[in-house]
């Protein structure tokens, strides 16, 4: 992984920033780890990035576990950004600093059921399917409002903002579409008295107009670390 990579995003996000008049600062950058080894974080961590998002449990928790339970634990920023069942939100509670994926009351109310006393709040985001997809996982836009009253009054969660996958596209401007749907959808629930500062969207191949809509926080895997072969039928991060 040459540091060219990380360079020429975080110019991307740079640039992006600039052509929406936004300050670079604006824009976070979690660099998405699925399928990746110890060793490529390791070797990210080192240049200087510190927020890492995984999408499987198991491999979540493997990574987590050798990563911060050695004897020089990187203390790096987890984000669960994957599917998460019922049955698998004990090990996220205990380890994430965030979960993007949101979609059900009762994922939340686990979560905020199994985290532990001693943590500060779970960062959480609704993840919100604005293309309307099936064999995407996501709240129904017209459902996000429902879905935020509950997790804000659940303990041990701050509701921080929506994220969203949506469909796959090309084209510049089609891409704007969803994500301005999910500014709109975020901008909406802010006037219901929801403190939201957290636009979860974009990836490797549309960060830009991403940021164009206001993304906060852009999920960058395959623009970090190069191709890797699909896992799901979900875009690449």
């Amino acid at each position: 992984m040459p540091d060219s990579a990380l360079n020429q995003v975080r110019q991307r996000i740079r640039i992006a920033c600039e052509n929406a008049g936004r300050d670079p600062a604006s824009v976070r950058l979690l660099a998405v780890s699925k399928t990746r080894s110890d060793r490529e974080i390791r070797t990210l961590h080192a240049r200087g990035q510190t927020a890492f998002g995984e999408n499987y449990v198991q491999e979540f928790v493997d990574k987590h576990d050798a990563l911060e339970a050695a004897p020089d634990p990187l203390g790096i920023e987890w984000h669960f950004i994957g599917a998460l069942q019922g049955n698998k939100t004990r090990a996220v509670a205990e380890r994430a600093a965030w979960v993007h994926t949101i979609d059900r009351e009762r994922i939340a109310r686990r979560l905020s059921e199994q985290r532990p006393s001693g943590s500060p709040p779970l960062q959480v985001c609704l993840q919100v399917n604005v293309g309307g997809e099936t064999q995407k996982s996501g709240v129904d836009p017209r459902e996000v409002f429902a879905l935020a009253g509950a997790v804000t009054a659940l303990p041990g969660l701050e509701l921080r903002g929506l994220m969203t996958l949506p469909p796959a596209e090309t084209d510049p401007e089609r891409q704007r579409k969803p994500f301005a749907a999910l500014r709109e959808l975020q901008q909406a629930l802010i006037r219901e008295g929801h403190a939201l500062d957290t636009l979860s969207m974009g990836m490797s191949g549309d960060l830009e107009a991403a940021i164009l809509e206001g993304a906060t926080l852009v999920r960058i895997g395959t623009a970090l670390f190069g191709p890797r072969p699909p896992q799901s039928k979900e875009p690449s991060a």
